[in-house]
């Protein structure tokens, strides 16, 4: 499920700087996706959860089919990003800190004038949003 919500960088970047709660969010978030609880995500792992997050999507929101070969090197180096030490998986910090980078990228994207966007349920940005809007209260 999705909401429509108004935020800005500092949503997300204030968000990101409260280590505890973005700890806790990215961490549940590890936990789902580390399929076999053994403290590490593998390419499996991570490229289930790439897949289901549609990342190839271009063209205005318009899925393109890709074929095989171009998903796994896409893949491969969104993988690559997170798996910091060229271990062949990413641990729980590995996780924390390329998700640390994606979100202060987002902030860095929205700037200081509020947007209007599409913020799915459990994700980051909602939960950045919710934190924003129980700081308000």
């Amino acid at each position: 499920m999705s909401s429509v919500e108004i935020l800005d960088g500092r949503t997300v970047q204030s968000f990101v700087e409260d280590e505890r709660a973005f700890n806790s969010c990215v961490d549940a978030r590890f936990a789902a996706l580390d399929a076999d609880h053994d403290g590490r995500l593998s390419y499996a792992e991570m490229a289930a959860e790439l897949m289901a997050l549609r990342v190839r999507e271009a063209h205005f929101g318009v899925d393109e089919p890709a074929a095989a070969a171009e998903l796994a090197e896409l893949y491969g180096e969104l993988f690559a990003h997170f798996d910091r030490d060229g271990d062949g998986a990413v641990d729980r910090e590995e996780f924390r800190a390329e998700m640390r980078e994606v979100m202060l990228g987002v902030a860095r994207g929205l700037g200081v004038l509020p947007v209007q966007m599409v913020v799915e349920e459990g994700s980051l940005l909602r939960r950045a949003v919710d934190r924003e809007l129980a700081g308000a209260a």
